[in-house]
């Protein structure tokens, strides 16, 4: 998915860990003048790591976006993704 800002979100198909504990990883990135503001989230942990970039308030408004869209994106990452949208 694309915001209006340019902001990217996209997300892994369900990877499973050591345990055998399904989890998704969002990866949200923007572009700016040489380079790229970047965050991931783990879901259904919603567990942020690697934020670069992003201010508290572009940051806030990524936690709604994808607290408000985790059942899709776990539901898409299932299936392979939206047209298989990340795998990374």
């Amino acid at each position: 998915m694309e915001l209006n800002d340019g902001t990217q979100i996209l997300h892994s198909d369900a990877l499973f860990d050591e345990q055998g504990k399904e989890y998704v990883k969002v990866y949200m990135e923007k572009p700016i003048h040489l380079g790229f503001k970047s965050a991931y989230c783990y879901l259904p942990a919603y567990k942020w790591e690697k934020i670069e970039g992003f201010d508290e308030e572009e940051l806030a408004n990524l936690k709604d976006i994808v607290q408000s869209t985790a059942h899709l994106i776990i539901q898409f990452a299932r299936q392979g993704g939206l047209g298989n949208a990340a795998n990374f």
